[in-house]
């Protein structure tokens, strides 16, 4: 897929490294940019004879405030990138955060998550539930020591023959494309013409291959240990600086937004994460 529109999540707070982190990715995928910048509200306060507390109708007004000055300063920011660009601002309540954000990936090819909006927990809870599970669009997510790069030269693919991975793939061809390696990883393969064929991520190394990317296919015993465990080592392992692989969820009456591998992923990795639904 090729990214021609990025929508980039910052959080109303602190957003400098995330937005400087977008200008980049932009400038190398020659996309445009769609910043969006999100302001959760406080919960209402309610006073006497249950009416909306004074106190927090001015906070809410000084936080709305706070928003706009913001989108300013960011305007003026991309204004000087030479981009093609625009700034959207949504000032919104946790409940429905996710709906604001869901919206927008709609119209977009990826959906940045720089370390600073990763970092606020209920803004990274809203993001991966509209962005990544309410669209078909995928999330490049970085929870990691360093600011995201705007291209990567070693990929590890976590590749299991689902129809999710497929997507990620396809999605990512970009990405990959650009690498100088790409690492498909798959953990604990079985050989089945159900699922894998008889040579275990052959036919998937061969339609990259077809694509121009420069691809390596390991096949990984875990040795009992968990499969997100095993794919950061082996990132470790082949310095890999992008992971890209599917994303699963739970039925929403479980008590989670998505299952283990990819929770785990999400909240353990020190790289940043190309993922699909």
């Amino acid at each position: 897929m090729t990214i021609r529109t990025v929508l980039s999540i910052l959080g109303v707070n602190r957003f400098e490294e995330d937005l400087k982190s977008a200008i980049d990715f932009c400038g190398v995928q020659v996309a445009h940019l769609n910043a969006l910048v999100i302001s959760l509200g406080a919960i209402p306060i309610m006073g006497d004879y249950n009416t909306v507390s004074a106190v927090w109708l001015d906070e809410r007004q000084r936080e709305i405030d706070a928003l706009s000055e913001k989108v300013e300063e960011i305007k003026e920011i991309l204004g000087r990138s030479g981009l093609s660009y625009d700034v959207q601002d949504v000032y919104t309540e946790f409940a429905f955060a996710d709906q604001d954000i869901a919206e927008r990936a709609l119209y977009a090819d990826v959906v940045l998550v720089g370390r600073q909006a990763a970092r606020d927990e209920q803004l990274r809870k809203r993001i991966i539930d509209g962005a990544l599970f309410q669209t078909p669009t995928p999330i490049l997510i970085n929870r990691g020591t360093r600011a995201m790069n705007s291209s990567s030269r070693s990929v590890l693919l976590a590749w299991d023959s689902s129809d999710e991975a497929s997507r990620a793939v396809r999605q990512s061809l970009d990405l990959l494309k650009q690498a100088d390696a790409v690492y498909v990883t798959m953990v604990d393969p079985m050989a089945r013409t159900d699922a894998n064929g008889e040579e275990p991520g052959a036919d998937i190394a061969a339609y990259l291959a077809r694509h121009g990317v420069k691809v390596q296919v390991d096949r990984i015993a875990s040795g009992g240990r968990p499969a997100d465990e095993v794919f950061r080592q082996h990132a470790a392992d082949v310095a890999a600086d992008l992971i890209v692989m599917g994303a699963y969820n739970h039925p929403r009456w479980q008590q989670t937004i998505f299952g283990g591998v990819t929770r785990n992923m999400i909240e353990e990795s020190k790289l940043p994460i190309f993922m699909a639904h």
